[in-house]
């Protein structure tokens, strides 16, 4: 049995491959910040903390003559998010039905992975993870509603990222809002204007729910480390006569190695 407790669902086996599968199927698209860091993982449920690779002096060592230091670590934090789906719905399925609606578990898988992207963007203080924007030194670009002048903005902050020595290739993250204008803005110059936009940092351009501008940050690896205990499963936590109630969880940690190698825009 694991801590999942997936045993005492009253869920047939066919069931839980339907929803495992459209947990992954509903959650990979939104998993911006996977698409553009360095990703290690799964180590598994136990898998506590991050070795950071330092030591803190420690005050009064049980003895003279002798110093103590404390090794340093990030501890992984677990994100969980609840949701219930139908007993009608379920048997539907194990029936045959095509169309059984799994819509709170979209919903769950959608909540989980925009939390992971805050997290990895803009921080997560009580956590103890500083994001990527929060940490780069640079200054911030505004990129403003024309998206005429996006390629332009984004080719200034390559600019900024070469001139401190961060090479390529690179990302573009694009928030919701300045997704959804780019994709209403059919052509630049002849091109599409994703495509433009691609050109300019040569490397992927992300849809990043959960990021509020925009980031270039170089995709050379070893920058931005994002580290999972257990990915993405489901967890079983009660039932009646009516629904049951399960829940997507995951444990994770993310540093900045490299501040300098993103740039935000707001």
């Amino acid at each position: 049995m694991s801590h999942l407790l997936r045993e005492h669902a009253p869920i047939t086996e066919g069931n839980w491959e339907l929803l495992d599968s459209e947990a992954r199927e509903r959650f990979a698209p939104a998993l911006a910040a996977r698409k553009l860091v360095d990703f290690a993982g799964p180590h598994g449920w136990q898998y506590s903390a991050t070795n950071l690779g330092r030591v803190e002096e420690i005050d009064d060592p049980p003895g003279k003559g002798v110093v103590g230091v404390q090794r340093q670590v990030l501890a992984l934090v677990e994100l969980r998010a609840p949701f219930a789906i139908s007993r009608a719905e379920l048997a539907d399925a194990d029936r045959g039905a095509e169309d059984a609606d799994l819509e709170p578990l979209d919903a769950a898988a959608h909540r989980i992975a925009v939390a992971e992207n805050a997290a990895v963007f803009h921080g997560w203080k009580a956590a103890g993870i500083t994001g990527i924007v929060e940490a780069s030194p640079h200054d911030l670009i505004a990129l403003g509603e024309d998206c005429e002048r996006y390629p332009r903005h984004v080719a200034k902050a390559v600019d900024a990222l070469l001139s401190a020595g961060i090479q390529g290739p690179y990302g573009l993250a694009l928030g919701p809002d300045a997704h959804t204008r780019v994709l209403e803005t059919s052509e630049h110059g002849g091109y599409p204007l994703l495509e433009h936009l691609r050109e300019v940092v040569g490397g992927p351009l992300v849809w990043s729910p959960g990021l509020r501008g925009a980031a270039v940050l170089s995709v050379r690896g070893g920058d931005f480390l994002f580290e999972v205990g257990e990915d993405l499963s489901i967890g079983y936590e009660s039932h009646d006569a009516g629904a049951v109630n399960l829940y997507l969880e995951e444990s994770l940690s993310f540093r900045v190695a490299t501040p300098e190698a993103a740039v935000a825009l707001t």
